[in-house]
């Protein structure tokens, strides 16, 4: 067998920990990410009934995006201690209103010449 190039055998080993240092980094923000994603769910399985929790996994299957937004406001409700009983169905779809209202706001014009 020949004998391999100390060089070369020394870009490989630097190499193997980049990419063995790039797998941890990358599972370590997995692993917050995680983390953060299940403090939200403590936080909004405090502050909703179980009919307001269903009504926001529906909407997050529908609409990801604008489920993310109105979590995001729950949570914010209860970080500032302005939710006092647990939020049910009928106030999670008030919320729900007012948040369509300000969305719908926007206004398209087409000018025709």
């Amino acid at each position: 067998m020949a004998e391999e190039d100390p060089e070369l055998a020394e870009l490989r080993k630097r190499r193997l920990a980049q990419i063995q240092n790039e797998q941890l980094v990358q599972q370590q923000a997995e692993e917050q990410q995680r983390q953060i994603e299940s403090q939200r769910q403590a936080i909004l399985k405090g502050i909703l009934t179980d009919e307001a929790r269903e009504r926001l996994a529906n909407i997050k299957l529908a609409k990801p995006d604008y489920a993310i937004t109105l979590e995001n406001q729950l949570i914010q409700l209860a970080q500032t201690r302005r939710v006092s009983d647990k939020i049910s169905d009928d106030q999670l779809r008030q919320l729900l209103q007012q948040l369509t209202k300000t969305k719908r706001e926007s206004k398209i014009t087409f000018k025709r010449r």
